[in-house]
């Protein structure tokens, strides 16, 4: 399966930047869709955040799905690979 990555960036009320990648079926191009995906990943994080725009989250690349992502992808229509500041405790 081939994805899309979007590269996302969102600042936390603390002053610190997530980083982290929303990753959907390349097919899927409606940047709302995507967006929303987003925010349903920040609904799971304990502090606050704001919100998810073009800004913030922008097209990368696309590439060949892993196992975990097409499982993920499949159970939820996308697949969030956490890379900086995405846990509670920093």
């Amino acid at each position: 399966m081939k994805v899309s990555i979007w590269d996302t960036y969102v600042h936390r009320k603390n002053g610190k930047t997530m980083h982290f990648d929303i990753v959907v079926p390349s097919h899927l191009k409606d940047e709302e869709t995507i967006f929303g995906y987003g925010k349903e990943y920040l609904k799971t994080k304990a502090y606050q955040t704001d919100d998810v725009t073009t800004k913030e989250c922008q097209f990368c690349h696309i590439e060949q799905a892993n196992h975990e992502m097409i499982s993920k992808i499949k159970e939820k229509g996308y697949f969030i690979i956490e890379i900086e500041n995405c846990d509670s405790f920093n």
